[in-house]
């Protein structure tokens, strides 16, 4: 190999983009680096191996890459989902560019991973609906708190001069729903002060959720316990932190009681930390990470978009406040919750900081145009 030869092995070795080289028969002749962490896996092993036996297109199989290498024309395809057999399902896009030599055909496969910047937009998205709604409510709310305010006091100037007690007992509904109509608007708006944060012990919070659920449903549900011990103690504030988790249990546990069939219904709490997490473009070392998991219907596809949304409930007589509730109290941790549901399982996962200390990790674009 000459000089030249090793500069550009070297080049494309150092590149951050996964690169395979398959030849005639789809078998790996080459990867770069990159393509080894991407596929958890090294070139020395996998030379000569079928590229299926590696990863594959879920959508398209080897198809579109023999079609390639018949036609000779390249092709992009954005956001796939590759399987990785060393390394799970994961989220890309990917170019297959024929090549040829004078004696073979090739195709490159460039590979950009697209899981983090999609995981990145996906956290600005329920930021922005949560401060979307913030706006929203605190409006809506300062509009209805006045006439409230003017209801409750006409009633009562009113329950005064009724010559028939009997009649009060009007006054007094009036008053009484004035005031629960006032305490559902404060529900809405939150706290108004920034909440008091100590060190505390996420498990402490857990088991309390736990005890509430068990106490609640008398046997109807199993209480699955799941918990790293390990975890350090969090800057939080311990009643706020009950409210957000048992607002998300009890959505679920509602959810299991409404089940039809004969089904065990569960729920799973599980605590764990991961390290190098970027929430609401700040990029922690390490954090904490809780799964509340059940097994019910799962919530209906039509709401999952705006689950967060104040007033969106898949039960009729819910208020639809629980989880946007929830979702204002762990930002205030400077944290985040998401969710992933379909039928037999729903997990929402709720992220808090270890640490406040964080670096700003926004997505930048590299000259490929992809956000990395």
């Amino acid at each position: 190999m000459n000089n030249d030869q090793t500069l550009y092995q070297h080049l494309i070795d150092n590149q951050t983009t996964a690169i395979v080289l398959l030849d005639n028969h789809l078998h790996i002749s080459y990867m770069n680096n990159a393509a080894e962490t991407l596929l958890q896996t090294s070139a020395s092993r996998t030379l000569n191996q079928p590229a299926n036996d590696l990863f594959i297109d879920l959508d398209t199989g080897v198809e579109e890459l023999e079609n390639t290498l018949q036609s000779d024309q390249p092709y992009t395809r954005r956001e796939a989902q590759l399987l990785i057999f060393n390394n799970g399902e994961i989220t890309v896009d990917y170019t297959v560019t024929p090549f040829n030599d004078n004696t073979e055909r090739y195709l490159i496969i460039e590979i950009f991973p697209r899981d983090r910047w999609l995981k990145i937009s996906r956290e600005e998205n329920l930021k922005w609906q949560h401060e979307a709604s913030q706006t929203l409510i605190r409006g809506f709310a300062h509009e209805i708190k006045n006439p409230l305010g003017g209801i409750r006091g006409a009633a009562q100037l009113l329950s005064r001069e009724l010559p028939d007690k009997s009649l009060q007992e009007y006054t007094g509904i009036i008053i009484e729903e004035a005031d629960r109509l006032r305490n559902l608007v404060d529900e809405m708006l939150g706290p108004y002060r920034p909440i008091e944060l100590v060190p505390l012990n996420i498990h402490l919070v857990l088991e309390r959720i736990c005890s509430l659920i068990e106490s609640e449903c008398a046997g109807k549900i199993e209480v699955i316990r799941d918990y790293d011990p390990s975890i350090p103690e969090l800057q939080g504030n311990q009643e706020r932190l009950i409210q957000a988790f048992l607002n998300i249990a009890r959505n679920a546990v509602q959810s299991l009681l409404s089940m039809t069939d004969k089904e065990p219904r569960k729920i799973s709490l599980v605590s764990r930390t991961i390290r190098q997490i970027t929430l609401a473009n700040k990029r922690y070392k390490i954090v904490c990470r809780v799964d509340i998991i059940d097994n019910g219907p799962g919530i209906a596809r039509e709401i999952q978009d705006t689950v967060f949304y104040p007033m969106v409930s898949g039960r009729a007589e819910g208020t639809g406040l629980g989880l946007t509730i929830a979702q204002h109290i762990i930002n205030q941790h400077a944290g985040l919750i998401e969710f992933e549901s379909q039928p037999g399982k729903t997990c929402f996962t709720i992220y808090l900081p270890l640490e406040l200390d964080a670096q700003t990790d926004a997505p930048t674009t590299t000259e490929s145009g992809v956000k990395s």
